[in-house]
């Protein structure tokens, strides 16, 4: 029991005990994104001694993120820290004894089956549907649970997929919605409201590992108005499914056409580009290519470039470019052409 004794607590709760511990202390799971949700669930797992997290996210703190998202602070944000990056500094203050995995990555049919295999349980910490949709195929093609979870202005909502057990995602939102939706960036967000989706969306991941039975229902919450409401998904599995009936993974298919190259991100004018080849960039030499042009900060990660006012290109090692400053697909095009490639 010594070794144990930081989880005291938790382990008097009778749902977990001392056999629940160990298997968390032996779980592995994948969170994917370190926003409002994903430094939530992260903060609570490790605290809650599961064993291995890899924290996958592809942006870097900025001063804004921190009204709601819990690991990060003034320094990560002068710095312009990866996120993955800032919040395992953080995490190995809060537990030495776990291992959490930073991986400065966007998630996408090119990395999904390598960066999600080996775990237990996914979680979602992201912010747009078509990387819950790519989740959702490498979970049901490999039987892994995952945990949905969303948050916008005071609403907010959580479910379990059980692969073969419950509906998978796609069974419940067939397809990625079009036109102008909801956003954070639109409507804002409230931090008591990501606190309270990614608790749960934590609590039933600690339930998915030491084998208690997790919530059968959509859990919908709005805390401005103080009311929830519980939507029963067990029987809602769509008899013609492309992903959990038929196997088809169009979000891993390139032919398929559901993937793209360049996605708007949520809580500010930015477009993200990914290279479909990737390579390492020596950002050494990025740096003096790009002073020519305009003012290059930077760290071990990524490079900042201000080519123009109000435009900001963030280049990551990986080759991955996020334009902030612009909405405008054509507009990001250009700019990448112009100082980074083609």
């Amino acid at each position: 029991m010594s070794g144990l004794e930081r989880y005291s607590r938790q382990v008097l709760f009778q749902g977990i005990g001392v056999e629940g511990q160990e298997k968390l202390l032996k779980s592995r799971v994948a969170v994917v994104g370190a926003g409002a949700l994903g430094t939530v669930i992260a903060n609570h797992l490790v605290r809650s001694g599961v064993g291995f997290i890899r924290l996958i996210d592809r942006d870097l703190v900025e001063l804004s993120n921190l009204q709601r998202q819990t690991l990060f602070d003034e320094e990560d944000a002068r710095l312009h820290l990866p996120k993955a990056v800032a919040a395992q500094n953080r995490l190995k203050k809060i537990n030495s004894t776990v291992t959490v995995e930073a991986v400065i990555a966007d998630l996408n049919l090119e990395n999904a089956e390598e960066l999600l295999a080996g775990v237990d349980v996914i979680v979602d910490g992201t912010d747009n549907f078509q990387t819950r949709f790519l989740i959702n195929d490498v979970a049901v093609k490999r039987g892994t649970p995952w945990v949905h979870g969303a948050a916008v202005s005071s609403r907010g909502m959580f479910a379990v997929i059980k692969p073969g057990v419950t509906p998978c995602y796609r069974c419940l939102f067939p397809y990625v919605p079009t036109g102008t939706g909801e956003t954070c960036d639109t409507v804002g967000v409230l931090s008591p409201l990501t606190d309270i989706i990614g608790s749960f969306q934590a609590m039933e991941t600690i339930k998915l590992i030491v084998g208690a039975e997790t919530t059968l229902n959509l859990e919908q919450i709005d805390i401005w108005d103080v009311s929830s409401m519980q939507m029963d998904i067990s029987q809602g599995r769509n008899p013609e499914c492309p992903a959990c009936v038929k196997r088809q993974f169009d979000y891993l298919d390139r032919l398929s056409g559901q993937q793209i190259a360049y996605t708007s991100l949520c809580g500010r004018d930015t477009v993200q580009i990914n290279p479909r080849k990737k390579s390492e960039l020596d950002l050494k030499k990025t740096t003096e290519v790009l002073r020519k042009s305009g003012k290059v900060t930077g760290n071990d990660f990524l490079l900042r470039f201000s080519p123009e006012e109000g435009i900001f290109i963030v280049v990551f090692k990986d080759s991955r470019v996020l334009i902030h400053g612009t909405n405008d697909i054509v507009k990001a095009k250009t700019l990448y052409s112009k100082y980074i490639g083609t």
